[in-house]
């Protein structure tokens, strides 16, 4: 068994035991050929449920900050992360991206590009909704809920609590629409606040939004 096997075994044992997870909607993931999982970002939490939760191994993109000492990088590598610069659009991130979803795997994405300061929904990236689009795979919206009141950006340990995890399969063919819909959907499942442009009740813009945002996380 792969040291992501073994993680993701020992996390679903031990986890329950500090922390509540409610998973819903697994069934929305593919169950063979490449996706992304598109997630909204509450706390450092977030990758490390997303792996428990889904059924097949999700490849992270992780700040590339993390990959700096030796042993986190041999580790990261191991746990299916691979880095990327924030805050800009970072070429290799992407190349790697599409090999990943070219080889039929499962690529995940945090679209607001870093954690939430305040738990509510961050103003989405451009770049990678526009990620989204070129891969042209089915897309999995991931809502998590509850992870910033266990553990926010600012914590140094786990509180109690109820963490929940939903998706919803969705993909749109342009830009604007999708990056409105994208956020919509996060929303949604998550139960996010935040600055938000005006939508129709299917999540589409309705008129012009906030900016979104450039680069990919």
């Amino acid at each position: 068994m792969s040291l992501y096997g073994v993680a993701r075994f020992l996390l679903r044992l031990l986890l329950p035991l500090r922390v509540r997870v409610a998973v819903e909607g697994v069934e929305h993931v593919p169950a063979e050929g490449a996706f992304v999982l598109v997630l909204n970002h509450q706390s450092v939490l977030d990758p490390i449920l997303a792996q428990v939760a889904c059924p097949r191994t999700v490849h992270s993109m992780t700040k590339s900050t993390q990959f700096r000492g030796r042993i986190w990088r041999w580790l990261l590598v191991r746990l299916a992360a691979f880095p990327t610069r924030r805050y800009r659009v970072d070429p290799q991130a992407v190349r790697t991206a599409l090999r990943l979803l070219g080889e039929g795997k499962g690529v995940g994405i945090y679209p607001e590009g870093e954690r939430s300061w305040d738990g509510r929904l961050q103003p989405l990236r451009e770049g990678s909704v526009r990620l989204l689009l070129k891969a042209g795979v089915p897309v999995v919206p991931c809502g998590i809920s509850g992870s910033y009141d266990v553990l926010p950006r600012w914590g140094r340990s786990l509180r109690p609590g109820t963490v929940r995890d939903a998706t919803r399969a969705d993909r749109d063919a342009v830009l604007p629409a999708a990056l409105r819909r994208v956020e919509w959907l996060l929303r949604s499942l998550s139960g996010a606040s935040g600055p938000m442009g005006e939508l129709d009740a299917g999540g589409r813009a309705s008129g012009a939004g906030t900016d979104a945002g450039e680069g990919a996380r």
